[in-house]
């Protein structure tokens, strides 16, 4: 049933149903601050993904997406729900997470809302590269905040399946700060900038920074064109960094020397395989 505009946050047409159960509304259809600040946050990010379904709409009639580190999929069911389930045909929205219960439970909740445009698959992301139970062309990945190298498997995944659209909300990755500490003493003696990531939590928040930068690059050398900009209303967390890939067949050759140096000036050439640049 759709809500009737009585709380002025949520969105015409929204399913109060799925808001109570995802537990956005209070079973009385209340919001208290908590998931007010929750469904501001999924909203946020669905008005940056609105537009691409929308490019990819108007190519053709079924978009496929692939939601990585799906957790609880709130993202998925608000885009079902706002977008996916007026198209019908062969759209289809398929959650990827590792942990058992949550994906039973948004099994459980796709049949309960009728949403048969969606499929919850236990597999971690590396694993899903190479899964028959996803197609072989995917519109559109999302992953948000999966951990570790799952962004970078996530990454690894869309250029497997020729995404058109990548959204990424970068998590932590401790590869990079890993590699930068385990070869600070000889750095530091050949280059006083490395005094950036000298100390251990400059090492960290530095490495963090550096993946980011080689993710776009990476993007970049694969022909996509990369936008960066902040998750606004995401204040609890300091991962708030959003990462839009849109592959326009862009040049490759200038991304992918600025990628291998930066590596190179950094003593990080043993991630050249996690940062493939190659076609």
């Amino acid at each position: 049933m759709p809500f009737m505009n009585l709380i002025p946050e949520i969105k015409p047409g929204q399913s109060v149903e799925l808001l109570k159960e995802l537990h956005i509304l209070t079973r009385d259809g209340k919001l208290n601050q908590d998931s007010r600040r929750k469904l501001k946050q999924v909203y946020h990010l669905y008005q940056f993904i609105e537009p691409l379904l929308k490019e990819v709409q108007a190519d053709h009639p079924d978009i496929q997406l692939v939601d990585h580190g799906a957790g609880k999929s709130y993202l998925g069911f608000i885009l079902y729900d706002l977008f996916f389930k007026q198209l019908g045909g062969g759209s289809h929205i398929y959650g990827i997470e590792t942990r058992d219960e949550l994906v039973k439970r948004s099994q459980e909740l796709a049949k309960k809302l009728d949403f048969p445009g969606m499929s919850f698959l236990k597999l971690s992301v590396a694993e899903s590269i190479e899964s028959r139970l996803l197609p072989d062309k995917v519109d559109v990945v999302t992953a948000l905040h999966a951990c570790d190298t799952a962004t970078d498997d996530a990454i690894r995944f869309a250029l497997k399946k020729h995404a058109r659209f990548i959204v990424l909300v970068p998590c932590c990755q401790a590869e990079v700060a890993s590699v930068l500490r385990k070869n600070k003493g000889q750095a530091i003696a050949r280059d006083a900038l490395t005094e950036i990531w000298r100390h251990p939590i400059h090492t960290r928040e530095f490495g963090s920074q550096v993946t980011n930068v080689l993710r776009c690059l990476q993007l970049e050398a694969h022909g996509y064109q990369v936008t960066v900009t902040e998750l606004v209303g995401w204040e609890h967390s300091m991962k708030n960094e959003l990462i839009v890939a849109s592959y326009k067949d862009l040049p490759r050759r200038r991304p992918r020397e600025r990628l291998n140096e930066v590596l190179n000036a950094l003593g990080l050439e043993e991630l050249e395989q996690r940062f493939f640049a190659t076609p």
